[in-house]
């Protein structure tokens, strides 16, 4: 059978020979008489052994998975102890027991994430993340593992896991193991890992953040909804994090996560983004971009059906009134320079408002020019009719106040640009093409005549 298909009933099923691990001394006399106490009984009474001496346990596992490695046993100890964590999660505890201080619990999981088959790998992973979460936290952070001073032997330290753990989740995003599984496996390690502000600090320096982004779109079968909600709960997660929130600045996140929130009725999936949006709206140019997304509307539908979420309802409400509120704040310049810079223009009023022009004219004369070379750039890749007669109407309106307006946009080889468009298909595209070619050839002394 493909290991990869290796389900945990089948490993539990197998017979291992521990008379003769003992015989070649891999396990003590008193580690096989806890085995045949323990093993192939009903979860009762594996329970009742855990409950009364659960760390012994631990360490003759973690003992074996050290000291053995015949696959097939691995692969048995490691269902063993899946097994053990799935019925009842709260027993990771036992993996930090003051007894095990000086034991490298750590380390079998963690070399076996990278040299197993895919089931060591995916359980491996699982226990891993169960142990990571379970650990005890001080005043002081955490209290790793194996980091008591008076351990004599190099111990794995909880960063050094972290970042071994982050590494290989990175990798299955990148280049599964399993090509159905190794991402959802991924992504839910990591939507349960990025609680913890470390574990964040690893993954946004793995450049972990843009390998999310493609796995936010809109659902719908239950497998694929769930891999969704999952990846979105990391975005949410990530959006308490500075250094992650620049990434997602930079990116299609906030598109993506509109497109989700637009066409999801699965509410947790609604609530995660909704949620993520309101942690973002007051940093940096968030806000803008959700109103030029068209959040406000999208909120107003969502509040119109039946949620039962208190949270969610409380978040549409609050970033209902965020978003109002950016709205009023936003300069008109503001608003502009995001409806630019997202590439699609439409003949909003300030586009023919002489005012906005008189009052932001210097304002395009930021970052060397910025919005005029972004205008620019919409001529030479955009397919949009509308995009492209508005950006050839602002290039005119720019030489129109702008008292060197003709000489800039003649250094920024703008007449070249629009040349092209002057035979364009759309009626639009070449009479606003035109007027920008004649604005440029006459300059502003002579552009008022040419008012369209």
């Amino acid at each position: 059978m493909d290991d990869a298909e290796l389900t945990l009933e089948q490993v539990l099923k197998r017979d291992i020979p521990w008379e003769t691990y003992m015989t070649t001394k891999l396990i003590s006399a008193t580690g096989l008489q806890h085995l045949r106490r323990y093993d192939k009984k009903p979860e009762s009474a594996r329970a009742q052994l855990l409950d009364e001496d659960g760390p012994a346990y631990v360490h003759l596992f973690v003992s074996i998975l050290r000291d053995i490695f015949k696959e097939e046993t691995v692969e048995y100890v490691l269902a063993l102890i899946y097994e053990m964590l799935s019925e009842n999660p709260t027993r990771a505890r036992l993996f930090h027991d003051k007894s095990l201080v000086h034991e490298d619990t750590y380390e079998p999981f963690l070399r076996l994430l990278w040299k197993g088959n895919w089931f060591i790998q995916e359980k491996s992973c699982k226990i891993l993340a169960w142990i990571i979460s379970a650990r005890p936290k001080s005043g002081n952070g955490v209290i790793a593992n194996g980091e008591a001073s008076g351990s004599k032997k190099q111990i794995t330290t909880i960063d050094d896991v972290l970042k071994g753990l982050v590494e290989w989740l990175c990798a299955q995003l990148k280049q599964p193991s399993h090509p159905t599984r190794g991402v959802p496996i991924a992504i839910s390690c990591l939507s349960s890992l990025l609680k913890e502000p470390v574990v964040r600090s690893s993954f946004v320096q793995a450049d972990g953040v843009k390998l999310l982004v493609p796995l936010i779109s809109p659902a719908s079968t239950q497998q694929s909804i769930q891999l969704l909600y999952e990846t979105c709960l990391c975005v949410w997660l990530l959006s308490y994090y500075e250094p992650a929130i620049e990434y997602l600045a930079t990116s299609r996140t906030l598109q993506r996560l509109t497109e989700v929130v637009k066409s999801s009725t699965k509410e947790k999936v609604v609530r995660v983004v909704i949620l993520t949006f309101r942690n973002l709206l007051p940093k940096g140019t968030f806000g803008a971009q959700m109103v030029d997304l068209g959040l406000p509307h999208i909120i107003h539908s969502l509040k119109t059906q039946a949620w039962s979420d208190e949270d969610l309802l409380d978040a549409l409400n609050q970033l209902e009134e965020g978003l109002k509120d950016k709205i009023r704040k936003l300069s008109s310049f503001d608003k502009y320079k995001q409806e630019v810079l997202l590439g699609h223009l439409d003949w909003n009023p300030m586009h023919k408002e002489a005012n906005f022009w008189r009052e932001n004219v210097t304002s395009f004369e930021e970052n060397d020019f910025q919005i005029l070379r972004v205008l620019l750039t919409i001529l030479d890749t955009s397919s949009d009719p509308r995009s492209l007669a508005v950006a050839c109407f602002d290039l005119s309106q720019f030489i129109q106040y702008h008292a060197a307006g003709r000489v800039i946009l003649t250094d920024l080889k703008a007449k070249e640009r629009v040349m092209k468009l002057m035979n364009h298909e759309n009626a639009e595209v070449t009479k606003n093409a035109l007027l920008c070619i004649q604005r440029l050839l006459l300059g502003a002394k002579y552009a008022s005549f040419l008012q369209a």
